[in-house]
């Protein structure tokens, strides 16, 4: 890997750290703690959060006529991505014991905490529980996907890919075959070590 490359990366990783504390200082600005997973406010923020939660039915009433349409077309999608979760576990459990690949923390993607928030009614509640659970998945499907990559076929693509996942500039480049040759065995070893 180039050293501009090396120095791009490691701007790259400074960035996320100090995104990280910046999203630190949020949680004390709006007054919450994470304590064994589980998200709490002060009691002062709750109650001022309940005063911005707008009644179900006048929400209902509000509501354009064209989201009860397409609603259902949103709410049945969560059949085939429960398969695909499903699938995509069963997958992970008997593959990548056997290529000794790390294993995908499932909770580290699908979180449910937005139920915490007082200012949302219920049904914004259930909004965000399905979303929540369709972007926690593909992001934890995408990871299950990029390990898979990394073990089978690390070769950067030759045309630009929109969106790779975080590891693709540890793959070779296109077309380098002494480099394929060369590091693919620590390539797939780096997947061991991953936590």
């Amino acid at each position: 890997m180039s050293n501009n490359l090396e120095k791009i990366l490691d701007d790259i990783t400074e960035l996320k750290k100090e995104i990280s504390e910046e999203l630190e200082k949020k949680k004390r600005d709006f007054k919450y703690k994470i304590e064994r997973g589980k998200v709490t406010f002060e009691a002062d923020v709750l109650e001022k959060q309940r005063i911005f939660k707008q009644n179900l039915i006048l929400y209902l009433v509000n509501a354009k006529f064209s989201s009860y349409i397409v609603s259902p077309f949103i709410y049945m999608q969560i059949i085939p991505f429960f398969m695909l979760d499903i699938f995509v576990s069963i997958y992970q459990w008997t593959n990548f014991p056997i290529y000794k690949i790390s294993k995908v923390r499932r909770k580290d993607y699908i979180i449910f905490d937005r139920h915490k928030l007082g200012y949302l009614n219920t049904l914004e509640k259930f909004n965000c529980l399905y979303c929540s659970y369709v972007n926690g998945l593909i992001a934890y499907v995408r990871e299950v996907a990029s390990r898979t990559e990394q073990f089978f076929c690390p070769i950067r693509h030759a045309k630009k890919q929109q969106g790779s996942h975080d590891r693709y500039h540890l793959f070779t480049d296109y077309g380098d075959t002494e480099s394929y040759k060369g590091k693919l065995k620590g390539i797939r070893e780096a997947l061991k070590k991953i936590e």
